[in-house]
């Protein structure tokens, strides 16, 4: 079995028993969310085909939305950037697109695939800037393997930026900070800054304090965040 084979997702549509969030993914909100089948026929034109916009405006992609709050507020700040989440879960998927329209503004979309396969939803020099953050840290080391950020998925995600473009990365687990700026400092992309805590540091102003990061500050986790361009 191939490696793109082993990291497929069930089918939306073979759910037996659809919950409300499947069918609101299929119904209600199915403007503005794809499920992992309808995506990949937006690859190289989510500009033209999902948005409705000329080739030239920005296009962002959140990897993770969560329950949607930066997504959201992402949305709203930045009206005429488009921004693409992915998620898998069905109820976060939901919310995120959900707060998001709430706010009025019609720029945001959501799709349900897997962070791993970014190849099949987007071409080179597709993107802008990208979002990650809190992913899952697969802390022991026999899980290592499955952590997101690798060296073969930075060089992608770098050929699927356009010159210019950010990738902005936040995680709570030390370990996989150091083991990401350890992938970022090889990689094609300039490190423009990094800090082993964020709440403390000069990139704090302007910083969108996640659901998941409020709890960590509450409990006195220090934030990893890097910021990192394309050329």
């Amino acid at each position: 079995m191939s490696r793109s084979a082993q990291l497929r997702v069930s089918r939306t549509k073979d759910v037996p028993i659809p919950n409300a969030y499947i069918a609101a993914l299929l119904g209600e909100f199915s403007p503005w969310s794809y499920d992992e089948e309808r995506a990949p026929a937006f690859r190289g034109a989510w500009r033209e085909n999902a948005f409705g916009v000329a080739p030239d405006v920005p296009l962002d992609l959140e990897i993770g939305t969560g329950n949607g709050l930066h997504f959201a507020s992402r949305s709203a700040e930045f009206p005429a950037r488009c921004l693409l989440g992915i998620e898998l879960k069905y109820k976060p998927l939901i919310q995120s697109i959900r707060r998001a329209l709430q706010s009025g503004h019609r720029n945001a979309r959501i799709a349900r695939y897997n962070a791993y396969l970014l190849p099949e939803l987007f071409t080179a020099g597709e993107l802008n800037d990208v979002f990650i953050f809190f992913p899952d840290p697969w802390e022991k080391s026999r899980n290592h393997k499955h952590r997101l950020i690798q060296d073969l998925f930075l060089a992608r995600l770098y050929e699927m930026q356009r010159p210019g473009a950010r990738l902005f990365f936040k995680t709570d687990s030390r370990n996989y900070f150091n083991w990401s700026l350890e992938r970022f400092k090889r990689s094609a992309y300039k490190l423009d800054g990094h800090t082993f805590d964020l709440h403390q540091s000069e990139f704090v102003s302007g910083n969108f304090i996640t659901q998941f990061e409020r709890i960590f500050m509450e409990q006195g986790v220090p934030i990893g965040y890097t910021c990192l361009s394309k050329n």
